[in-house]
């Protein structure tokens, strides 16, 4: 039975799905051999304009289906780029599952959908080992975690146990069953929905599982136009041979070049003083006299990947402080736990960071 460490001779994982491999994409892409080197240079400008490009090719195609929420689909493909998941909590009908299904089919890549229920075993999510009787040994069949593209539908209605199932995949990504470890494929990324009004039947997310998500964002409704386009074109005519309107999202690029980007954003230069500056910002909000839990060392590190990512969407090789400002808020409000005296006058964890920022200094 074959392992992480033990790749299969054709370089697939267990969906039978060839990882992605920056050094040779097939794509033509200046990413690929940008980040085959594993050196320390600076990014070129060409893969700078080309890592930027797509994103706002990706985010174009997005928007076609989703309407009116370019900045939603824009904070997707930064958490995409970064390597991270993102957590959606929004009230149902507002295009939660829209956005990860069209996110998938912009990209090109390999998309499963979990319905979180009750009864929902983390066997379900992961795989199991079942036994061959014609071959008379224990067969790993895998789970629906083994995808690029994870829509975690309704998190919050699976028991903590079957939640827990997703921890390992989502900081390691990779699954341990029956002693045995499963790469997961590049890229990887959970989108994960929840509804934080019914209430009825649900369980909060463990906190450990939060602060693995690198952000957290709400869709909220459209604006008037923007629902009139969505409701002429989701109430409309499907064109022949498509099931839904996401059917007729294009790729705009593959999954080998957003594994690229990913190891090429890690390059991206963020000076130590910046660096400075996001761990005093995390000591700050653990501080503050509204938070009883403070960002954690984890949430640090999110918001500098999330901030080089930003910074890469710019086209720019260097992170300035305005990308970190631009991204605390996604990136760490599900992580702070306010004291019960500031939730009872109305305070959020939104106050906070803008208390933090105005506080600290960069320098």
């Amino acid at each position: 039975m074959r392992t992480a460490d033990t790749p299969a001779p054709d370089g697939t994982g267990p969906t039978g799905r060839r990882r992605a491999n920056g050094a040779s994409d097939g794509t033509g892409s200046t990413a690929g051999s940008d980040a085959a080197g594993a050196s320390d240079a600076p990014l070129s400008p060409a893969t700078l304009e080309e890592i930027a490009g797509t994103a706002r090719d990706v985010v174009d195609e997005i928007s076609t289906v989703v309407e009116g929420k370019a900045d939603a689909a824009s904070l997707a493909v930064m958490v995409l780029l970064t390597g991270g998941h993102v957590l959606v909590e929004d009230v149902p009908g507002t295009g939660k599952t829209m956005l990860a299904k069209s996110l998938a089919a912009a990209l090109g890549a390999d998309r499963h959908r979990i319905q979180f229920t009750p009864d929902l075993l983390p066997g379900d999510v992961t795989g199991a080992s079942i036994f061959d009787q014609a071959a008379g040994r224990f067969e790993f069949r895998p789970g629906a975690v083994f995808t690029q593209v994870l829509l975690a539908d309704e998190i919050n209605r699976a028991s903590p146990k079957t939640q827990s199932a997703l921890l390992e995949a989502m900081e390691e990504r990779q699954v341990s069953v029956d002693g045995q470890t499963y790469a997961l494929p590049e890229p990887f990324m959970v989108v994960a929905t929840a509804n934080p009004v019914e209430m009825e039947g649900t369980y909060r997310l463990p906190e450990a599982q939060r602060d693995r998500f690198l952000a957290q964002m709400t869709m909220g409704y459209p604006v008037a136009s923007a629902e009139a386009r969505m409701l002429s074109a989701q109430a409309g005519p499907v064109p022949d041979g498509d099931r839904e309107l996401v059917d007729s999202v294009r790729a705009r690029t593959d999954p080998a070049t957003i594994a690229a980007y990913v190891r090429a954003i890690r390059r991206v230069h963020a000076a130590p003083a910046l660096v400075e500056y996001a761990v005093r910002l995390a000591a700050a909000t653990r501080e503050h006299p509204r938070s009883v839990l403070g960002a954690s060392p984890r949430a640090g590190v999110h918001l500098l990947r999330a901030a080089k990512a930003h910074a890469a969407m710019g086209a720019r090789g260097f992170v300035e402080p305005g990308d970190l400002r631009a991204v605390i808020s996604p990136v760490w409000r599900h992580r702070l736990h306010l004291s019960p005296g500031a939730l009872s006058r109305g305070a959020t964890a939104d106050d906070v960071l803008e208390d933090v920022l105005a506080q600290v200094p960069v320098a």
